[in-house]
């Protein structure tokens, strides 16, 4: 009998577990040419509605990896740990992460993409320094890892293509949101680079792709099992992101915000989740007990050693290293900028996280389709966080933009995002829930 991919999609459409050689065929298929953009499309429909079991999930993840080639990391002399954020507004924590990991004995590998929609993508905001080259050879990566022990790059073709072909398929036919397409796609792009600890940083509330702390929960745990029925180690926190995590929301705002990290001269939520990752990454690969890790990740952003290596890295990848010293000197910065003002009194008790990106975005911070380029200068900073007192009249932070008209629109958006009550509000907690193998 003929295979037929409508076989494959009748199978899925009915609610039942579809054989993996079939997966395999569908989705080599796909990527040879053999199978058009309707059946995918009507595959991936009838997967969003009806649901991919474990094993199918695991199984697209192994062909997503198989169908590319893998970065192998075995000549380092450290443990190596790979991160990866499901993407929120003013999450910068890779940038600070990683050079603050690799200052505490261990190697970052990180292959990142570009940001869509309100999420920044932490290639875009490395591209805002200049000279940086982001496209790098697996030999050269491996290399770097090695050297300096840090290394953020561009996501590359030559590691997992299909999942490459299927997302914008995704992207295309509104089957983004589904946990087990979105674990798979997540996770390949981890199994494909060869490292000891994988850290997921997976988000929860207003900025984030998923809402509720829930369904954080649920990807969260399905990244980790699909980890485990790699033999790769993985941990996950679902963290908080009903709220920017750091001030700055745009590319270069957010490298100027992530060098005051590393330079200890800044403290805050941004801070505190690099450094409850960074603490935790170096406790389960070494004899660290948690206590010691997170005083070693404290020292290493205080007494500039975490500086030391960003400014090694960025370097390394052509970049302007002034950038950790001067980022004034060196970062783009846009021709206007105009005052926040809080508009009442009382205490932040709610911020709209995914309206202060999209107001950054349409700025030029981010962008509704792939092609779409950014600017790197303009963006958004915020200073209060919910909980804070604010009285009216208070400069509350500042929008950076291309003229005047669209940074006043901006101002009228971070206002409307802000909600002011009366009373007393506690601040939400950074970590809901941290997830591990068992």
């Amino acid at each position: 009998m003929t295979w037929d991919p409508r076989n494959v999609i009748d199978v899925k459409r009915a609610g039942r577990a579809v054989a993996t050689p079939d997966l395999r065929r569908l989705i080599e298929g796909y990527v040879t040419g053999e199978v058009g953009e309707g059946p995918m499309a009507a595959f991936l429909m009838a997967s969003v509605i009806q649901g991919l079991d474990a094993s199918e999930t695991a199984a697209m993840t192994r062909i997503f990896v198989d169908s590319g080639g893998t970065l192998s990391l075995t000549g380092i002399d450290r443990p190596v740990v790979d991160k990866h954020s499901t993407g929120g507004v003013s999450d910068g924590v890779s940038l600070v992460f990683a050079p603050l990991v690799a200052a505490l004995g261990l190697a970052c590998v990180k292959l990142a993409g570009r940001g869509l929609g309100h999420t920044g993508g932490t290639i875009d905001k490395l591209g805002s320094i200049p000279g940086m080259r982001l496209d790098r050879s697996l030999d050269a990566i491996a290399a770097q890892a090695c050297s300096i022990g840090c290394v953020i790059a561009s996501q590359t073709a030559d590691l997992v293509p299909a999942d490459g072909a299927v997302y914008a398929l995704r992207d295309a036919t509104a089957t983004v949101r589904s946990v087990p397409l979105i674990a798979a796609s997540v996770m390949s792009k981890k199994l494909a680079v060869s490292s000891e600890l994988i850290v997921l940083d997976v988000k929860a509330g207003s900025g984030a792709f998923m809402r509720d702390v829930a369904s954080a929960v649920e990807l969260a745990e399905t990244c980790v099992a699909i980890a485990r029925d790699h033999d790769r180690r993985a941990i996950a926190a679902v963290t908080d992101m009903s709220q920017p995590l750091g001030e700055a929301i745009g590319n270069a705002l957010e490298v100027r915000e992530a060098v005051e990290v590393l330079h200890g001269m800044r403290r805050g939520r941004l801070r505190d989740l690099a450094v409850a990752f960074a603490a935790r990454s170096v406790a389960e690969l070494t004899d660290d007990v948690p206590e010691d890790a997170r005083a070693r990740a404290e020292a290493a952003l205080n007494d500039g050693s975490a500086a030391a290596v960003f400014r090694a890295m960025v370097e390394a990848e052509g970049g302007d290293p002034r950038v950790i010293d001067e980022p004034d000197a060196v970062l783009p910065s846009a021709p206007v900028e105009l005052p926040i003002t809080a508009p009442a009194e009382g205490f932040l008790g709610a911020t709209d996280a995914a309206a202060l990106g999209e107001a950054a975005r349409a700025l030029g911070a981010g962008r509704a389709r792939p092609s779409d380029p950014i600017d790197p200068s303009v963006g958004i900073v915020l200073t209060p966080k919910v909980g804070d007192r604010i009285e009216p009249g208070q400069a509350i932070g500042v929008v950076h933009a291309r003229d005047e008209a669209s940074a006043r629109a901006a101002i009228d958006a971070v206002i409307d995002a802000l909600t002011i009550v009366d009373g007393p509000v506690d601040p939400p907690g950074l970590i809901h829930r941290w997830i591990e193998e068992g």
